[in-house]
């Protein structure tokens, strides 16, 4: 039995479809307000609190989060970020190590942020967190799931990259974009991203889940990074759409949302590699650039 937090989300909704082709039984975390179908288990993210009727699994996956690309980055907002990913997070991880019988593992979403605004440095799990909002919350964020660890639970930090993929994330936003001939780049150009397609993300987290020699921070990552002008130049070829011109500011009015569009980088998934982490993107030529959107 797997437990699913942020199961209605793109990466949840891709994890439950996998698991379910797979044979395997995987019920969603739900939240207070929302509605529940037969199978689910309710918790509450402020408390940690789990349905005490509910037998523990011997997984858990964390994803719930608000999403920090969003919106603007005004104080409130910011709370709002660092309550639904760290709060939530230490919340969880007292609940599951509380329980009678704790799960076996723990995998966690974390993000690529904990490094930071890094140039062109090649970053692996090794590398030390970087400056900023970003940095600080994604150092927090995986913190947060230590009470689970000093319980006894194998624990599983995914620094996952900018998820490419079909009904939602960074593509659903984009296309219009680009289909509007808009679509210039952001900031230089120069900066790296380190994208990852939604499968292999899914992919990554159910391998976390069945590999007991792996814990800690792992990058979930495309083999290749590409840079911001090439996925600029690319997008609007993938959607059969003119490509603008235009260059994109980086940040808004606040310039809160600097260090999330300006301050990629190259990441590589060492721990990953180390362990044959299966990314099906590769055998589709995923160094190439990002997979095609939908049309």
């Amino acid at each position: 039995m797997i437990w699913v937090s942020g199961a209605s989300g793109l990466v949840g909704r891709e994890l439950l479809a996998r698991l379910a082709a797979e044979g395997r039984t995987a019920r969603a975390l739900v939240r207070p307000g929302r509605e529940a179908r037969p199978g689910d288990v309710r918790w509450d993210p402020a408390s940690g609190r789990l349905d005490p009727r509910e037998p523990g699994p011997e997984a858990v996956v964390h994803l719930a989060g608000e999403n920090v690309a969003a919106g603007r980055w005004t104080a409130a907002r910011r709370r709002r970020i660092y309550a639904s990913r760290v709060d939530s997070t230490r919340a969880l991880a007292r609940a599951l190590a509380g329980q009678p019988r704790p799960p076996r593992r723990l995998v966690c979403a974390a993000g690529l942020g904990y490094y930071g605004d890094r140039g062109d440095a090649w970053l692996d799990e090794s590398s030390p967190p970087g400056e900023g909002f970003l940095a600080r919350l994604c150092v927090d964020w995986e913190e947060a799931s230590r009470p689970a660890a000093e319980a006894g639970v194998r624990v599983v930090q995914l620094r996952i990259g900018v998820v490419l993929g079909a009904g939602g994330g960074l593509l659903e936003r984009l296309i219009p974009v680009f289909r509007a001939g808009l679509g210039g780049r952001s900031g230089s150009g120069q900066q790296y991203v380190s994208w990852v397609a939604l499968a292999d993300v899914a992919g990554a987290v159910a391998h976390a889940v069945d590999t007991d020699s792996l814990a800690g921070p792992v990058n979930a990552v495309a083999p290749e990074p590409v840079r911001a002008r090439a996925g600029a130049r690319a997008g609007p070829a993938r959607v059969r759409a003119p490509a603008g011109g235009g260059r994109a500011r980086a940040v808004g009015p606040d310039g809160r949302r600097a260090d999330a569009l300006r301050g990629a980088h190259p990441a590589g998934a060492a721990a990953g590699q180390r362990l044959s982490l299966p990314l099906p993107g590769a055998g589709r030529g995923a160094g190439s650039g990002p997979p095609a959107a939908p049309q």
